[in-house]
């Protein structure tokens, strides 16, 4: 699904972020990304949602060269990614129900065939007595975790999260990773960037480290 060769990034003049990244992704797979605060694994993740290109090498997602591939093809490819950025990007003016239920409006799709799903999963992530608030009123987990509902709603292609256990207590870290887990065997690749190693010990998946700019590959 996914090939990275020999990828670099730099912002400006600056010093490379990425440096000479190398990698396979095979569609129906789940990874782990670590490493310390600094290397790179939001640009990393950021080149994976193809918000950025790299500076120099070469990309292919879903069969497509991504820097030859002209600017108005990018976002039918980024409706197949569900993704969840630490800043959460959820819009103030729309209730929980409403921001979970975007990607499926944006697809076409009637109310009537998706309203259960966005209730049921609501519920899942514990925000069912919250599905009317808007954000503003959220706290930083409860917008978390409506942010984690929004990217997995369509059951993505891809799923790239970073750090989306990181404001839940241990027990609702564990139930959301299941519903990362769940949706990996229905056939999404999963890509999640975190620091939490215990929570990393508890599934087999690969284990990928960017420490200064470079992978290595933990397990």
């Amino acid at each position: 699904m996914i090939h990275f060769e020999n990828v670099g990034l730099r912002y400006g003049v600056g010093p490379e972020i990425l440096k000479d990244i190398s990698f396979h992704i095979e569609a129906e797979s789940f990874h782990f990304l670590t490493g310390p605060s600094g290397a790179g694994k939001t640009s990393l993740l950021q080149l994976l949602f193809l918000a950025l290109r790299p500076t120099r090498g070469l990309i292919s997602m879903f069969g497509q060269d991504i820097a030859t591939l002209p600017r108005g093809r990018l976002p039918s490819l980024r409706r197949r990614i569900g993704v969840v950025f630490q800043e959460f990007r959820l819009l103030d003016h729309l209730t929980t129900y409403d921001n979970v239920a975007l990607p499926l409006r944006i697809q076409g799709l009637r109310e009537s065939d998706y309203r259960q799903d966005v209730e049921e999963l609501l519920h899942w992530v514990g925000l069912g007595e919250r599905i009317h608030a808007h954000p503003p009123v959220l706290s930083g987990g409860e917008k978390q975790r409506a942010a984690i509902a929004r990217a997995v709603i369509g059951q993505p292609d891809l799923l790239l999260a970073d750090e989306p256990t990181g404001n839940v207590d241990p027990q609702l870290a564990q139930r959301l990773l299941r519903l990362f887990v769940e949706l990996n065997r229905l056939g999404t690749t999963v890509v999640i960037a975190t620091h939490d190693h215990s929570l990393m010990a508890q599934f087999e998946a690969p284990v990928w480290s960017l420490n200064r700019g470079q992978i290595d590959i933990l397990r």
